[in-house]
């Protein structure tokens, strides 16, 4: 018996101190040291090399303790997976989360659900990468090689649920969250407490997700439901989203450093009295994408204003569907700033209907600077300025809007800030 608990013992060391890549569990996982015996070693010797014990580490379902992913692991979502009310995710800089295939019920996402909180933290060099399965990137690396922005819907995407309020039909307090069955409670967003903290997300690049989960219903890339103003974003990058980049369900979170391309719908997407700032944005239209700015205004008799500033969008000459923005419903809020050129002559800034043309008069939606790099074939700057209103006319839409030179823009985004994206190490803009 003796030596069948030795032989045990043995087997189990040379478990623990393996650095092969097969999968670790990462609170079990080993640092290495350089292999010197200086007297000093914190982990086990790895051959030589300080290079981390690389692994796999799949991940389903509900997440109901304190849990942190590290870098050493590459994360492998298996359908949903949940952070449960009362839990924190840490996810460290330099960490890569991938997505399986799957459609419907079967799309793989990673979803904060109320009252459950991510601390995602990347930096300019260690971003956290959300990405499909069948992307070759590994540990170390910001990118892989094998895929590009045309492939789209591989996984489903990130969602951030809150207490915030929002604006909701029959004036409800909390609702399902687009993407996620109704069946599924985890799904709810809404409530009260509009300093609601959901955790903080810096420096993370979400690439080719959007899987379907119905007819015509997609994931999007970030996804956040009445999260609030107590939760930091800032430095989000998402990448060839089959459905919209970023989409905003109410809530007050406010938002900096964006960057969305090639996105297969819109890029910036306002709904049910989303009342945050989203500030330091761009958009860079894909051969699929819709809108950069697809707006739309409270759903329920509570109202809430936005306000996007400092913002650049890019068009795209190749897309059937290109627009620089659409303001639905009653959208309500403020578009400051902002510098846009790349887009078609027949693209346009579209007031959609008499409840949003409305607002305009009564200064509930209200236009500051525009610069816009005119299209051949557009010869004034407010031809681009387009009221379909019904039954209701407008005054001065467009007059905030001045035709530019491309190197004579004076709003925009700050470009600078976002090096560190996939975008721009692929020559985006």
């Amino acid at each position: 018996m003796k030596k069948i608990i030795l032989g045990l013992l043995a087997i189990s060391f040379l478990l623990v101190t393996s650095c092969s890549d097969d999968k670790k569990d990462p609170i079990d996982m080993p640092t290495c040291n350089d292999g010197i015996k200086n007297g000093d070693e914190t982990g086990i010797d790895c051959g030589g090399s300080c290079e981390p014990c690389a692994g796999e580490e799949d991940v389903s379902g509900l997440i109901t303790e304190n849990t942190t992913w590290n870098s050493n692991n590459i994360y492998i979502l298996n359908g949903k997976v949940v952070v449960s009310d009362g839990v924190t995710l840490t996810i460290e800089p330099g960490t890569i989360i991938k997505g399986k295939q799957g459609v419907g019920s079967l799309a793989s996402a990673l979803i904060v659900a109320r009252g459950g909180k991510l601390m995602a933290e990347g930096t300019e060099d260690k971003p956290i990468i959300m990405t499909s399965i069948l992307d070759n990137i590994e540990v170390g690396e910001t990118s892989g090689d094998n895929l590009s922005v045309s492939d789209n819907g591989l996984w489903g995407g990130l969602i951030v649920l809150g207490k915030a309020k929002g604006s909701f039909k029959g004036d409800v307090s909390e609702v399902q969250i687009e993407g996620i069955p109704a069946s599924d409670t985890f799904g709810l967003y809404g409530g009260d407490d509009d300093s609601d903290n959901s955790g903080v997300l810096k420096y993370i690049s979400i690439r080719h997700g959007g899987a379907e989960i119905g007819e015509g219903n997609e994931i999007n890339g970030l996804t956040l439901g009445a999260v609030g103003n107590g939760t930091v974003i800032d430095n989000i990058e998402v990448v060839a989203n089959f459905d919209d980049g970023i989409e905003f369900f109410g809530g007050s979170v406010n938002a900096s450093n964006l960057l969305v391309w090639a996105q297969g719908d819109d890029g910036l997407d306002i709904d049910q009295a989303y009342s945050g700032t989203i500030s330091n944005a761009l958009v860079i239209q894909g051969d699929s994408s819709d809108h950069a700015f697809e707006i739309d205004g409270p759903e329920g008799s509570s109202e809430g204003r936005f306000t996007i500033e400092n913002t650049t969008i890019i068009g795209n000459q190749n897309t059937s569907r290109g627009e620089y923005a659409d303001y639905r419903d009653l959208a309500m809020g403020a578009t400051n700033n902002i510098f846009a050129y790349g887009f078609q002559a027949s693209s346009d800034v579209e007031l959609d209907n008499d409840g949003v043309a409305t607002n305009y008069n009564n200064d509930k939606l209200e236009f500051g600077a525009w610069e816009i790099v005119l299209p051949a074939g557009v010869d004034d700057v407010k031809d681009i300025f387009v009221n379909k209103a019904e039954n209701v006319s407008v005054q001065g839409f467009g007059d905030n809007a001045t035709a530019v030179e491309m190197d004579a823009a004076t709003v925009g985004a700050d470009t600078d800030v976002f090096d560190w994206t996939y975008a721009n190490q692929n020559d985006a803009y």
